[in-house]
């Protein structure tokens, strides 16, 4: 991957070339998965900065020292964080990296607080899960509440967990350029 490109040229590189990859034994591709998601927070109306979280939700399996496979064989990648800490370095906002950041810990205190949610989540999203922390303790649950983007880290893992539908038709990544050169520029 050539960082001298710019941000978003190589983000679309990225889905091209590793977005085809298994999305971690679920029935998509990273990017069908990534590209669900922000097509999910489109259509709920979402701000620019948000859409852009859902889309990018999942580049630290791109990026990060450990792979997915590494996850799916039990360790954490902690994909959410070097995720956001790549975009930063690209040029993102807060509003863009720290949902991602903190979207794996949304998917534990959901499991915490909200009756149901873990029956909902896929068997490989409870495998993950549990090698990601378990639900969050009432304590920890707490204090992820009362962070900055814990509502919209909420909301992005609620489209994470629906974007997971084989064969659906979504726009493709080129649709989300113009989003994301707005926003890499400080837009």
């Amino acid at each position: 991957m050539n960082q001298a490109l710019p941000a978003v040229d190589v983000l679309a590189q990225m889905f091209a070339e590793q977005g085809g990859n298994e999305y971690l034994g679920e029935p998509v591709t990273q990017a069908e998965h990534m590209l669900q998601a922000a097509a999910c927070a489109r259509a709920a109306g979402a701000p620019d900065a948000l859409i852009a979280a859902a889309l990018l939700h999942d580049v630290g399996h791109f990026t990060g020292p450990i792979s997915g496979a590494e996850l799916m064989a039990g360790t954490d990648n902690r994909h959410s964080h070097a995720g956001a800490d790549w975009l930063a370095g690209l040029g993102f906002p807060e509003a863009v990296t720290e949902p991602v950041r903190l979207h794996v810990a949304a998917k534990r205190y959901l499991c915490a607080v909200e009756p149901g949610y873990f029956d909902r989540l896929s068997e490989a999203s409870v495998y993950t899960l549990s090698v990601q922390g378990g639900p969050m303790s009432p304590q920890e649950a707490a204090r992820f509440a009362e962070g900055r983007y814990a509502e919209d880290a909420v909301t992005l893992r609620r489209w994470d967990e629906a974007a997971k539908e084989p064969d659906a038709l979504v726009p493709d990544f080129a649709h989300y350029r113009p989003l994301l050169e707005a926003l890499a520029a400080g837009g």
